[in-house]
């Protein structure tokens, strides 16, 4: 195995390292479209997977003044600046995409020297993300890795063969998660589909927001009481809601918290504004995130009536630098209740697909720490391939 400096790898071509335009070739607020070219953000990654759905998009033209972070299928994509160190692969059936400035892309151009499924786990290895830390940490700013930083990094090269055995292990890991995935996005799109149906049945009416739905807000727990993941309970904040893995845990305890389980429905209260399933293990409710639960109906149907409301509320504050929700907003707000046959219907349907999705959430958190500990275990080769093929047998 030897160690490579990055810039070197590029200077040779092996690898290409290139994050979004800045300055005048970044696109203008008034390219980003309905319809377009994906311009992925830090917000737009999670555990491994890009919200190419999610993400804003940018016009024709705006694309065609980018010469530099043009994404392609497969590429593995790097957040640098605000939220550091976010990992995400490309899928090889993405649609277009560029880097914004806060995201670089690692490709291999040459494959006999590393493998492009080896880039992932090279970037998401504690030894690249302690570099990265290092270099985050040296700005009085937001946190922040150039490009130039990004290059001056060293990386493990082994024989591409050890390379391509380690990603074999670790891909197949991957791979059960994205299928999990998949399906998870299927029962969304059927839980969604059969709302549509219910509402859409004669007898529907429109009510107050309040009187369907029990809200509960989160509290305002103290940072003095935070410490680090295993003392206390984990406590869920705004950032936690797309990686379903809570950062900061406390040891404070106050007279209305709130709990929130695997499956419950919580939004954001800034920036966005969409009801989601919490899919991470329990815990406590922070400010600024509300958990949502629907009087005589199903959790499914707490996620499905919001969305409209919550999208309008959005749109509302759209104009504004920072965008919040507050109780008042949610007070003025409608929700559509189908009929009491249709509602009936819509949840004996939606509610088992519900849990299905969180059956397959809960199983991926598994995977996700098996793949996470074999990684240093292989990557400095305290571990044989052969030996992880078993322990992940075992769990496939």
């Amino acid at each position: 195995m030897t160690r490579e400096l990055v810039k070197d790898l590029v200077a040779r071509g092996v690898v290409r390292v290139e994050d979004g335009n800045h300055g005048n070739d970044r696109p203008r607020p008034d390219e980003f479209v309905a319809e377009g070219v994906a311009f992925i953000r830090a917000a737009d990654m999670s555990i491994g997977t890009v919200d190419f759905e999610g993400a804003g998009k940018i016009s024709d033209l705006a694309r065609r003044r980018i010469r530099k972070g043009v994404g392609e299928p497969g590429d593995v994509i790097l957040s640098h600046k605000g939220t550091v160190g976010r990992v995400a692969v490309a899928p090889l059936d993405s649609p277009a995409f560029v880097c914004s400035p806060q995201t670089t892309f690692w490709r291999s151009l040459d494959q006999s020297v590393i493998d492009q499924r080896y880039l992932r786990y090279v970037l998401v290895s504690s030894d690249f993300q302690s570099q990265l830390a290092v270099f985050a940490g040296q700005t009085d700013m937001a946190p922040y890795v150039s490009l130039t930083d990004q290059r001056a990094m060293f990386i493990d090269v082994p024989p591409v063969k050890d390379q391509q055995a380690i990603a074999e292990v670790l891909g197949a890991l991957d791979n059960k998660i994205a299928v999990n995935d998949k399906t998870a996005r299927l029962a969304d799109d059927l839980i969604e589909a059969h709302y549509v149906a219910a509402i859409g049945a004669s007898g529907a009416t429109t009510q107050p927001l309040f009187d369907v739905i029990d809200v509960v807000f989160g509290e305002a727990f103290k940072g003095d009481a935070f410490t680090d993941p295993g003392v206390g309970r984990p406590l869920i904040r705004i950032r936690d809601l797309k990686t379903a893995r809570p950062q900061v845990w406390t040891t404070e305890t106050r007279p209305r918290e709130t709990v929130i389980q695997p499956g419950d429905v919580v939004v954001g209260m800034d920036a966005e504004f969409r009801a989601s399933w919490w899919l991470g293990d329990p815990g406590l409710l922070n400010q600024r995130v509300l958990r949502a639960r629907a009087n005589g109906a199903s959790t499914a149907f707490a996620a499905m009536a919001l969305s409209e409301p919550l999208a309008a509320l959005e749109g509302e504050k759209s104009a504004t630098t920072v965008i919040h929700l507050n109780k008042s907003d949610l007070e003025r707000s409608t929700v559509v209740v189908p009929n009491p046959e249709a509602l009936a219907r819509f949840d004996s349907v939606a509610e088992p697909l519900r849990l299905a999705r969180v059956a397959l959430a809960a199983e991926n958190l598994k995977l996700i720490a098996t793949r996470d500990e074999l990684l240093p275990l292989l990557m400095s080769g305290r571990v044989r391939v052969n030996d992880a093929e078993k322990t992940v047998e075992g769990v496939l």
